[in-house]
């Protein structure tokens, strides 16, 4: 298509080499699981609903096998989740105690002052951690309140090192942002590290500003009322950085959760899985953590504009023979 109608990406996102671009962009779904590093792992699930069985269900067993080996278990755990509920509700029938789970958000939202949300606010991820979540295990087998943490302005500075204290986390779960980020450590921020990944993974928690194209993506999602109001969308937020993925035992990174269309994470999930490993896409970093990446049938599919195009025409030709 671009030789048709060739022309520069707008200038949006920091990561401009055109021809690697269009490299990831024809990868392949049977090309999607490969890669030379044996400790990044890319798995795909087709169907949904296992899906999102297997993300619950990873999480619950990590907090049961801790407890059968008498640890304490540290979870970084990313943005609200309805799928919370579900681990809620597995962790009360099995009557799994959560006594020796401490939990680490990676994010919360923050006014231009740095100031981050109460947790009574119902657009921010403290209530929806504890609506989803928290509140809905029984309190005999709850994780204890002070064993909950949220980055915020008051401990923003700490909040690395309050994992580390606990020797790290066991695990790191997360999601790819549309503009790359993990957690809300975004693009625009490799300014300061140039291409040195190595003073990247030295980068802890701290206040940033929202890229623009995390501010449209999460203006489509419930805590933003769903209707692409990017002015609901806070300015700024709390964030971990590489640092607390890179101190973890393991990350595993789940992309494709159905709330509406998820395909927007088709392109970005290619970059951050095969591209070049550069802080212009944090979330490349996974490739040289040990990682896990699960990702489901569609987001596997191909993002070729030709054969999306080729789709779209088919099936308007079909609409058309039925009128």
């Amino acid at each position: 298509m671009k030789s048709i109608f060739p022309f520069t990406m707008a200038g949006v996102h920091p990561f401009q080499d055109m021809a690697e671009l269009e490299r990831i962009r024809s990868i392949p779904k049977e090309k999607m699981c490969d890669h030379p590093n044996p400790n990044f792992k890319i798995r795909i699930i087709e169907d949904r609903t296992q899906f999102g069985f297997s993300y619950w269900l990873d999480i619950v067993t990590g907090i049961k096998r801790s407890l059968d080996a008498g640890k304490k278990h540290v979870i970084i755990l990313p943005a609200p989740n309805p799928q919370y509920a579900f681990v809620a509700q597995m962790i009360n029938q099995l009557r799994i105690p959560c006594h020796h789970v401490h939990t680490f958000n990676m994010d919360e939202y923050a006014d231009e002052n740095g100031r981050t949300a109460p947790r009574e606010w119902k657009g921010g991820f403290q209530y929806w951690m504890w609506n989803d979540l928290f509140s809905r295990i029984d309190p005999e087998l709850a994780i204890p309140e002070s064993q909950i943490h949220f980055p915020s302005s008051d401990n923003v500075n700490d909040y690395s090192q309050m994992i580390v204290d606990l020797g790290g986390a066991d695990i790191c779960y997360g999601g790819i942002g549309w503009s790359g980020h993990i957690a809300f450590f975004e693009p625009d921020l490799w300014v300061e590290f140039g291409d040195d990944i190595q003073a990247y993974l030295k980068a802890g928690t701290r206040m940033v500003d929202l890229h623009p194209i995390t501010v449209m993506q999460n203006s489509l999602f419930c805590d933003a009322s769903c209707s692409g109001d990017w002015s609901n969308v806070p300015p700024k937020a709390a964030t971990i950085g590489p640092l607390d993925l890179a101190n973890s035992k393991i990350v595993k990174f789940w992309d494709g959760f159905d709330y509406g269309d998820p395909s927007w994470q088709r392109f970005i999930t290619r970059l951050a899985a095969h591209g070049p490993v550069t802080p212009k896409v944090p979330a490349s970093i996974l490739q040289i953590l040990n990682s896990e990446l699960t990702i489901t049938g569609s987001l596997a599919r191909p993002c070729d504009t030709e054969v999306i195009g080729e789709r779209a025409i088919a099936y308007q030709n079909i609409q058309f023979k039925e009128r």
